[in-house]
């Protein structure tokens, strides 16, 4: 055994460990947690650091442009599956130079990560050989470090889960009680809610994993716990600054359903609130985006967040009202037996009409086709229906009616 590496696995200050990693492999190292949240750095090379390394020191964890490039390069897989260091090469888009990294286990559990940045030579395999020794000694040191976290985390999942089950009536009682579990409440927050279409468990594991990997990426402070088959998240801020959290949840939404094209997720935005007891309010807001896109079927369809629902929010009484009424909109009977006989596309054509305010030009554009093609084809709708585009009511009728039908397809 080497004199550093003796010396190292009788430390256990992870600021020191990293210090000395650096200066025997003189090079700069950083280490960070399974999420990606910086933990340690070396100071003496903090000027050598590159662009990506500079983005994680400054904001704690690396920002979410720099996950989805490692998502979309397999990085993040490899670092699950492969025990040994490993190189990943130069990407000059995300500003990430040369680097060595090897997963800190322990038990076969991941525990964080060692990044070290080749700056003129590569690693020798006998530094490599070292730096491996050394992940295993880090691994065990931050699983003692996660034990007392997870008994903390364990703690505000039981205290959120009460606010959503009505365990409080008052906001002091909230508020006594996250004092009593030294749980720090923001000063606004918003809920979003995944879930998956099916109990399917493999899924529904890498579902919460994935959130929790960009959750930890926004800027603002995120607390994920699960509730069945939904994982819940809420964004918080320590100012009641109306709009960034919202756009954070966007954010996260958009990100995390980007790496579940072939699976059908779900997700809902609830509202953004300032008082605590507002918690449920924010997370029943999210579920009902959530059940209205279910009733759909297709939940790219509809809008993610809550206050942006609109009709759609309607659409399972209204269609339990026309199944006891027996009611149909004819027009729309003979444009969809017109698009089924001559492979048109009058009904598409009369929804994309609709939401453009039955206005050419966008029409045309968003359905890439030429204006005058456009024009054919709404004569073809005038010809076979009785619609009447000067009618408000009419216009709202058939939109609703169309999204049902969409349903029924």
């Amino acid at each position: 055994m080497s004199q550093p590496l003796e010396k190292i696995l009788n430390m256990t200050d992870i600021d020191e460990i990293t210090e000395m990693v650096s200066t025997f492999l003189k090079k700069p190292v950083v280490i960070e947690d399974e999420q990606f949240s910086l933990l340690a750095y070396s100071s003496y090379y903090i000027e050598h650091f590159d662009l990506a390394n500079q983005q994680t020191i400054f904001s704690k964890r690396w920002p979410i442009p720099i996950l989805e490039k490692f998502m979309d390069e397999g990085i993040v897989d490899q670092l699950k599956t492969i025990p040994e260091p490993f190189r990943i090469k130069k990407m000059e888009e995300i500003g990430l130079n040369q680097r060595i990294v090897v997963s800190a286990k322990y038990k076969e559990q991941i525990l964080g990560f060692i990044w070290v940045q080749e700056l003129e030579s590569s690693l020798s395999e006998s530094e490599m050989n070292f730096l491996h020794d050394v992940s295993f000694h880090i691994g065990k040191l931050l699983y003692q470090k996660n034990l007392k976290k997870l008994r903390k985390e364990e703690e505000k999942h039981q205290f959120y889960q009460k606010i959503i089950d009505r365990t409080y009536q008052t906001e002091d009682q909230i508020k006594w009680e996250a004092a009593n579990v030294k749980v720090i409440l923001p000063e606004a927050f918003i809920i979003n809610v995944f879930s998956v279409v099916q109990a399917d468990e493999e899924i529904f594991a890498e579902l919460n994993e994935t959130v929790r990997l960009f959750a930890n990426a926004l800027s603002h402070p995120a607390h994920i716990f699960t509730n069945q088959h939904e994982i819940i998240v809420m964004i918080g801020s320590s100012s009641p600054a109306p709009g960034s959290l919202s756009e954070d949840a966007h954010e996260l939404t958009n990100t995390v359903l980007s790496q579940f094209r072939s699976q059908t997720v779900y997700a809902g935005i609830g509202g953004e609130y300032s008082s605590i007891l507002k918690l449920r309010k924010s997370y029943a807001e999210a579920l009902e985006v959530i059940k209205a896109a279910k009733f759909i079927g297709s939940p790219e369809e509809l809008p993610y967040e809550y206050k942006k629902l609109w009709v759609f929010r309607y659409l399972e009484p209204i269609a339990q009202h026309n199944s006891l009424t027996k009611y149909v909109n004819e027009d729309l009977m003979k444009l969809q037996k017109k698009d089924l006989e001559s492979q048109t596309s009058l009904l598409k054509t009369l929804e994309v009409y609709l939401l453009n305010n039955c206005r050419l030009k966008p029409t045309a554009e968003q359905l890439f086709i030429h204006t005058n093609t456009l024009k054919y084809r709404m004569k073809q709708i005038t010809d076979l229906t009785s619609i009447d585009f000067d009618d408000f009511n009419t216009r709202c009728q058939l939109y609703i009616d169309l999204q049902l039908l969409k349903r029924k397809k």
